[in-house]
């Protein structure tokens, strides 16, 4: 039997590749130029965003599961 969490993270992971292919649906051109923009990027600012991004993350999960 699997756990609630093991559900959790397996519908969260869904709901990644909905969003992601929605997007690449709705304005692919867009996310050419945004991939283009992020291998022009450095990589301490993308490092720094990924690490934002998963505290706020961390965080969301966190009060909705409070």
């Amino acid at each position: 039997m699997r756990s609630i969490a093991f559900a959790d993270f397996l519908i969260g992971v869904g709901i990644l590749f909905v969003i992601e292919g929605l997007m690449f649906a709705a304005a692919p051109v867009w996310l050419k130029r945004a991939m283009k923009s992020a291998l022009e990027t450095p990589d301490h600012i993308l490092r720094a965003v990924g690490i934002g991004s998963a505290v706020v993350g961390l965080i969301l999960i966190w009060l909705v599961r409070r």
